[in-house]
């Protein structure tokens, strides 16, 4: 069999997330225009919002030509096909666009430069539907939703286990919508990540004990973290809005990562394209919830004037840095029940 490539788990994951419509409306890893307009427009070439680039990176040794098929195996084992559409290759500066840096200590630029620059585009047709099997599919989440009889749901994006500020942001949600999907990010995350065993566990003891029955609907989504900031705080809504979602809460850094980001980047770019385009779905843009000595419990700067002399911080980033080194957090950042599961774990970080 002529042209065959040996795809990585993330790319595998890229054409089931195709498939499924998670990535909806992405048929195929994206050509060249696609391409382009994604990091130049923030659209693809039809005009719908599209901010991160889905694509597949081929070897410069490999001549192919417009019209034939790639064979795309895993772990020697055909999964897919893909017509050829064009083939091209991509710059440090489209990358820069995409991360707005070019720092290898990113972790998105570091994988992506890791990667071979040319890249294919075109249709995408999975030949192995056994690995649909236990894929996070539209039609699944929006039949639940309807089945619980909510008319608006509020999606929440985590990489982390819950803590007291990503809770309060939840509540929000709560109060705004008939029901939250707590919707975790699985696969490829960087070290030092909590294990996703963390992470459900945290949210499993969260839902059983503290929120309402029915109210919360938790399911994995298996896909890469890019790390890219504001563009993939819209894309994570992109994301739920095909999932079944009619809002979705964007925070302070949403995705970001080691101050690549300024605090409220995201939201500044989710405005902008809410204001060009119809995005199908409703951004709730909520401000950094911190806890307040002077008023003792959470809040944040929008309805609290003590952010400069009574803010004590809450983030994934101390949890996580209490916990690797065998501290316990004070009840004000993480409740002592999600400590507890969170310990309970084999595995708490990714190594």
């Amino acid at each position: 069999m002529n042209n065959v490539i040996e795809i990585d788990e993330e790319t595998l994951q890229d054409i089931v997330n195709i498939e499924t419509g998670l990535l909806s409306p992405l048929s195929g890893f994206m050509n060249q225009a696609d391409f382009k307009s994604v990091i130049e427009r923030y659209t693809l070439c039809d005009g719908q919002v599209f901010t991160i680039p889905v694509t597949l990176d081929i070897s410069e040794k490999l001549f192919v030509e417009k019209g034939e098929s790639l064979h795309l195996f895993f772990h020697e084992k055909h999964v897919a096909d893909m017509e050829v559409e064009d083939t091209y290759h991509i710059s440090d500066t489209d990358i820069e666009k995409i991360f707005c840096t070019l720092d290898m200590k990113h972790p998105g630029v570091r994988k992506e430069k890791n990667r071979s620059p040319r890249r294919a585009g075109g249709k995408i047709r999975l030949i192995d539907r056994s690995f649909l099997e236990d894929a996070l599919k539209p039609e699944a989440t929006r039949k639940v939703f309807t089945e619980k009889g909510w008319e608006t749901v509020v999606g929440f994006q985590t990489r982390n286990p819950i803590h007291k500020a990503h809770e309060h942001l939840q509540r929000i949600g709560l109060e705004v919508c008939d029901g939250l999907f707590i919707n975790p990010i699985t696969g490829w995350k960087k070290k030092g990540d909590f294990t996703q065993e963390a992470v459900m566990a945290a949210y499993q003891k969260m839902a059983a004990e503290f929120y309402p029955a029915d109210s919360v609907y938790i399911a994995e989504l298996k896909t890469q973290m890019r790390y890219a900031g504001p563009r993939e705080a819209v894309f994570h809504a992109i994301i739920r809005r095909n999932l079944g979602c009619t809002h979705f809460i964007i925070g302070r850094d949403h995705a970001g990562v080691g101050g690549f980001y300024g605090a409220y980047d995201a939201h500044e770019l989710a405005r902008k394209l809410s204001k060009q385009y119809d995005l199908g779905i409703s951004l709730l843009l909520l401000h950094e919830p911190y806890y307040c000595k002077k008023c003792s419990m959470v809040v944040s700067e929008k309805n609290c004037s003590h952010y400069e002399t009574d803010r004590i911080e809450i983030s994934g980033t101390i949890i996580r840095k209490y916990i690797s080194e065998k501290g316990i957090p004070d009840e004000i950042m993480l409740r002592r029940e999600i400590f507890d599961a969170i310990l309970g774990c084999k595995k708490i970080f990714i190594e």
